[in-house]
């Protein structure tokens, strides 16, 4: 046994929520179910948002990032903790969404200009208010988040990727880096690309 998987077992004996993200999967990878349970809670919400930045569906975010921890699932008996978990586990989210997208431009199924509408073809906020009277100020802010959510679509898929990663995710420069597979400077470059381009769609708000 090594040392990895270990370690694992005796923090995982105090409990899944005390034991690290590389401690966890160990333990996927040995039929923990506890283990899984932990890694989805703890990164559900910010994959699911990841990829619903990517493709402005959220139906199709939740598909994506169920298949994401699935991945993460079936593949934990193979794991090696090169870098930290949460670069694994975008840069599986990653390769999922931009497969989507290619495959969504090849058939020719959705614009990118267009907002996110749901299956009765209204169009939706990306955070839902309730039904009572918005004030002014609200409502403002809700078309400016729109704005932006719509903006990002249209960039290029190498922009937002990197976009999204950076300023939306809050993930270092190394880290995008490991995730994509670029050099630094061109993830800068893109990072930079896309925040003019996305300035520019967005003149109205500034």
């Amino acid at each position: 046994m090594s040392s990895l998987s270990y370690s694992a077992e005796i923090d995982l004996a105090n409990g899944v929520s005390s034991a690290t993200d590389h401690e966890l999967v160990m333990a996927i990878g040995q039929g923990d179910e506890a283990a899984f349970q932990e890694i989805v809670h703890r990164y559900r919400n910010q994959i699911i948002n990841f990829i619903y930045r990517m493709l402005n569906d959220y139906d199709r975010a939740t598909d994506l990032s169920q298949e994401t921890f699935l991945r993460i699932y079936t593949s934990a008996h193979k794991y090696q903790a090169t870098y930290s978990f949460s670069t694994y586990i975008y840069r599986i989210a990653a390769n999922l969404a931009i497969s989507e997208l290619r495959q969504r431009k090849r058939r020719r199924w959705v614009s990118f200009l267009l907002p996110f509408r749901s299956h009765d073809d209204t169009e939706q906020e990306m955070e839902f208010p309730d039904q009572a009277p918005l004030p002014d100020e609200i409502m403002i802010d809700a078309e400016r988040r729109k704005a932006v959510s719509i903006a990002i679509q249209s960039l290029p898929e190498k922009y937002r990727l990197t976009l999204v990663l950076r300023d939306v995710e809050g993930l270092s420069y190394e880290e995008i880096t490991e995730i994509t597979s670029l050099s630094e400077g061109t993830v800068k470059s893109r990072i930079n690309r896309g925040r003019n381009l996305l300035r520019d769609k967005l003149q109205k708000y500034i």
